[in-house]
């Protein structure tokens, strides 16, 4: 597939303090990619880069097509009505409005409304809208459901499933480890300003284990037991409980969470 943004050795400081330290990555056409970090590891201004908002101090950029930014934090006049705000921008982009997409996102239901009566469910559709004004060909979402309500999640997840259909490149941070596991093709991890992994969440399970969570009810009491090797654990524990004439109640096995693998990948880039 042809690449929508590369990124080769990006480095940017904020005086003495080095935020990125020689960033390598692509993203496919089509794909939706999520950039990972916790707090202070660089996501925000690596994307800031690639959106053109920020300098950079060395390094190349590539970005291949036209792009459409949901910033983490956005506002518009307080008294500015939701279409008011979709003709400004549509004149500034020179773009015809599209009122499907208007419809699909709801924006038609709160055009009367002004933007300080908006939830912040509503408040997120429209800033949305109006980074699809021009009709880009990648679009970047920082933080996209952040203060969302379950059913507002749902909805927001269907129309980025959407616009991939569409052809569509996704560039997604957030810190919802679900929601970067339901929606992303492929996941990208900083940590202290370097990229620490690139590829599949299956591919990250395959790189820190499966991390299976066993669940165990007995006579004894509640207790939960982490393995890679699910089969030779279990029968292990059930033999040993059995030996010692332990009663077992209730069991229960999850898989590990991509929240934990994310956890452990940025524990071993620490050590």
């Amino acid at each position: 597939m042809s690449s929508a943004i590369q990124v080769r050795g990006l480095k940017k400081s904020y005086g003495s303090h080095i935020v990125l330290k020689g960033l390598d990555f692509q993203i496919a056409s089509g794909e939706i990619f999520a950039l990972l970090g916790v707090n202070g590891a660089g996501k925000t201004t690596a994307l800031e880069c690639i959106e053109g908002l920020r300098t950079y101090d060395s390094g190349e950029i590539s970005v291949n097509g036209k792009t459409g930014i949901q910033l983490q934090t956005s506002s518009l006049p307080a008294h500015i009505k939701p279409m008011e705000a979709v003709k400004l921008f549509a004149k500034w982009n020179r773009a015809k409005i599209d009122c499907a997409m208007l419809n699909t996102l709801g924006i038609k239901e709160i055009e009367t409304k002004q933007y300080i009566q908006l939830s912040t469910g509503q408040k997120r559709r429209l800033h949305l809208a109006l980074a699809l004004i021009s009709d880009p060909d990648i679009i970047f979402l920082d933080e996209p459901t952040a203060g969302l309500d379950v059913e507002g999640r749902l909805s927001l997840h269907e129309q980025i499933r959407n616009l991939k259909s569409h052809g569509k490149t996704i560039v997604l941070a957030s810190h919802d480890m679900a929601e970067v596991e339901t929606l992303c093709d492929r996941i990208a991890i900083l940590k202290d300003g370097h990229l620490v992994f690139c590829g599949t969440a299956s591919e990250l399970t395959d790189k820190v284990g499966k991390k299976y969570l066993i669940h165990i009810k007995t006579e004894q009491g509640d207790n939960t037991f982490e393995t890679d090797h699910i089969e030779e654990t279990l029968l292990s524990l059930l033999g040993e409980f059995k030996h010692k004439g332990i009663r077992v109640f209730d069991m229960k096995v999850d898989r590990g969470t991509l929240e934990q693998q994310f956890i452990e990948i940025a524990r071993r880039a620490e050590e």
